[in-house]
């Protein structure tokens, strides 16, 4: 809209300030930058969907868990991670679930990959570790 309004006064800034009409095809390249203006407006109202924030399906899962909701909260976690591979908080907190409800195959698979994300997070291969003890006691 503003390269509209900038084209349309370049004849009238002309003749103020050279005497003289000498942008004769301002009007057609106002009106078009008019046009174009237009539509980036309508679709730009619109609005592309909104993208799930990972954080916040973090938060929800972590309410579906406490709520005793598991399964719930381990499907909520692994879209997270489809949508944000490099999440490897959804890793750990499924990891997390899973030593819980005793799937150690699971959560080792889950802190092996979170530390491969994040290596320098010590309290991964500490669950790792912890995760790998009990499947090997048989608990």
């Amino acid at each position: 809209m503003a390269l509209a309004a900038l084209f349309a006064s370049l004849p009238i800034a002309g003749r103020i300030l050279l005497g003289t009409w000498t942008f004769d095809g301002a009007a057609a390249i106002a009106g078009l930058c008019f046009i174009v203006g237009l539509y980036l407006y309508f679709v730009g109202r619109r609005g592309a969907p909104a993208l799930p924030d990972p954080a916040a399906m973090l938060e929800e899962a972590i309410q579906l868990a406490t709520e005793g909701k598991t399964a719930k909260a381990v499907r909520l976690l692994t879209r997270a991670h489809r949508l944000t591979p490099d999440f490897w908080q959804a890793l750990e907190l499924r990891g997390k679930l899973y030593l819980a409800t005793e799937n150690f195959d699971g959560a080792i698979a889950d802190f092996t990959a979170a530390i491969a994300l994040a290596p320098g997070e010590p309290q991964l291969r500490e669950l790792l570790d912890r995760a790998r003890s009990r499947l090997c006691l048989g608990e």
